[in-house]
């Protein structure tokens, strides 16, 4: 997954570094506990931990830095978890802050092997001719029930594959 063995915990860590960075330059422990709810004490153990492996730039009473092996896998870390709400709010149709918050724990148990076979079904969704945002909508009526029968219908869906087909041959 990430190359580094991590708990979901330090994961989680590595991303609000990596948020901070990208809004603040620097992190500090109060901004961390800030973001993560939790006390300073709790953040300076995890800190610890993160410096150990090598993540990263950790001084007591200093600003902290993602190392470069830190930031690869912060972001690798942030890639699954965008990738998993997209997926969740856009194709499943979830609220958004379920998406989130179901991102939050999948991220965790998906490996990257899982994340990039979801990316490619996706990008195959949004590429493929008989899929568009009808097809969504589709899947919207169908999961509320709204269908005439338990089968979506299909034959508008071939007769736009059909004519998307001959427009992308001339």
């Amino acid at each position: 997954m990430t190359g580094v063995d991590l708990s979901e915990n330090l994961e989680d860590y590595l991303e609000t570094i990596l948020e901070l960075e990208k809004t603040q330059k620097v992190a500090r422990v109060k901004d961390i506990a800030e973001m993560r709810g939790v006390l300073r004490g709790s953040v300076t153990g995890a800190l610890k931990s993160l410096a150990e492996k090598g993540l990263i730039n950790y001084e007591p009473y200093s600003f902290i830095t993602l190392t470069r092996k830190g930031t690869a896998v912060a972001g690798e870390i942030n890639r699954r978890h965008r990738v998993i709400k997209n997926f969740l709010t856009h194709v499943l149709q979830l609220d958004p802050q379920i998406a989130e918050d179901n991102a939050c724990r999948m991220e965790h148990a998906m490996d990257r092997a899982a994340v990039d076979r979801m990316v490619a079904f996706i990008d195959y969704m949004e590429a493929c001719p008989r899929t568009d945002a009808s097809w969504i909508q589709g899947f919207a009526r169908h999961r509320q029930g709204k269908d005439d029968d338990s089968r979506p219908d299909c034959k508008d869906c071939m007769t736009r594959s059909a004519e998307k087909h001959a427009q992308n041959k001339k």
